[in-house]
């Protein structure tokens, strides 16, 4: 493994992203399950945080990538997000996250959505700048 593969490696494990919140009912829609809108927020949130936590530069969202909501997550449930860097470019960075859903009174969970990412690091006047320093 390169020099570079190991710090990115370290980074990574450092950086992985776990929150934990309770679906009330501001969060849900007519339905009674939590808004798309804000399990969405929650996520950018959360692929933020990760992407600061690798590289500690500015950074700024340039995409999000598909996002797959695969199980209804209902008023009175507990989920966990966690976000994970999966991807290393130059200048840029792409954040998995994953939300889970369990009961409040039930043991278990269930992956209900699924997204990625995507982060590029900048200077003062918005120009990109390399991710991790120079390993040649």
């Amino acid at each position: 493994m390169t020099p570079r593969e190991q710090e990115i490696q370290a980074r990574s494990i450092r950086a992985e992203t776990r929150v934990t919140k309770a679906v009330f009912p501001p969060t849900t829609n007519h339905h009674n399950t939590l808004f798309g809108g804000t399990a969405l927020a929650w996520m950018d949130e959360v692929s933020f945080i990760t992407a600061t936590r690798f590289c500690r530069l500015p950074l700024v969202t340039v995409s999000s990538e598909r996002i797959d909501f695969n199980h209804p997550i209902p008023a009175g449930s507990i989920v966990e997000l966690i976000g994970r860097v999966v991807k290393v470019g130059r200048t840029s960075l792409k954040v998995d996250v994953e939300v889970f859903v369990e009961g409040m009174h039930a043991d278990g969970r269930e992956r209900a959505i699924t997204g990625a990412f995507n982060f590029v690091a900048v200077d003062d006047n918005q120009r990109p700048v390399p991710v991790l320093p120079d390993f040649d």
